[in-house]
């Protein structure tokens, strides 16, 4: 498929994706949200992807939602706020599913800045790793006077914890690369120069492994912080109850005993 905002480009069974309105720091227009939809049906289908990396054209990651959008005006006899919630409803709240719900692992390289919901897009990523010079930065309140939205409360309380995701959330304090990294709001911090090589290697790393097994850990992780440990531990037997089944297990197995490399087919 070809899209007017996304560069999409599959190497193997890796399918690199690229935020492409790089005179707008990618911001998110509708036009751009229907496209990562689209985009995301599109992986949906595709059988030979068996891992996605995202990352932003130019300088930037992405600058959140485009404010000058046209498309961005109430209909006659509607107020801004339920446009914006009905606009959340519809087509961003729908993108961030789709795409942390992918059949496949997401990779996110970070470049530059990634800010509002360019920054919970940011955070999407079963593995998220950024160029030392990016940053992330949630100005819904303190710029804007709205609330985090596109799964930012979710992401920074989860992984930072309450105290410090408030703050982010109330002083929109840009959070530098390497901070991200060492409080667990990423996963790594790369030189610059080194970004794309280690997101791509990432993203073939997981694109060889078992993909049913590294979707059970999405879950199973998603859920921790939800669970009681005896919940967690159920959890865990009936994920293992599936995977145990699978002919990647199998694969694992035989490829155990017989000390060579797995070759996971299962998609």
């Amino acid at each position: 498929m070809q899209f007017e905002n996304l560069a999409c480009e599959q190497a193997g069974d890796v399918m690199t994706v690229v935020l492409n309105r790089p005179a707008k720091l990618n911001s998110l227009s509708l036009g751009l949200l229907r496209d990562l939809r689209d985009c995301a049906e599109m992986i949906q289908r595709e059988r030979a992807v068996r891992a996605v990396l995202l990352t932003g054209a130019g300088r930037g990651f992405c600058a959140g939602a485009d404010l000058t959008d046209p498309s961005a005006v109430p209909a006659p006899g509607q107020s801004m706020g339920q446009f914006m919630s009905g606009r959340l409803r519809g087509e961003f709240n729908p993108v961030a599913t789709m795409w942390c719900n992918l059949p496949v692992p997401l990779v996110v390289a970070l470049n530059g800045v990634a800010a509002g919901a360019g920054a919970s897009i940011a955070l999407m990523g079963d593995i998220t790793v950024a160029a030392r010079s990016a940053s992330l930065t949630f100005l819904f309140a303190p710029k804007l006077g709205l609330a985090p939205d596109m799964g930012a409360t979710h992401f920074l309380a989860r992984r930072v914890g309450e105290a410090r995701a408030r703050a982010y959330a109330l002083t929109g304090e840009a959070i530098p690369a390497e901070t991200a990294a060492a409080i667990g709001l990423i996963a790594e911090c790369v030189d610059d120069e080194g970004l794309m090589p280690r997101a791509e290697e990432l993203a073939r790393t997981l694109a060889a492994g078992p993909r049913q097994a590294f979707l059970a850990v999405r879950e199973l992780t998603a859920r921790a912080g939800m669970t009681s440990l005896a919940e967690q531990l159920d959890l865990e037997a009936a994920a293992q109850r599936v995977l145990g089944d699978s002919p990647d297990f199998l694969e694992g197995v035989a490829a155990f005993r017989t000390k060579r490399p797995a070759r996971f087919q299962a998609r």
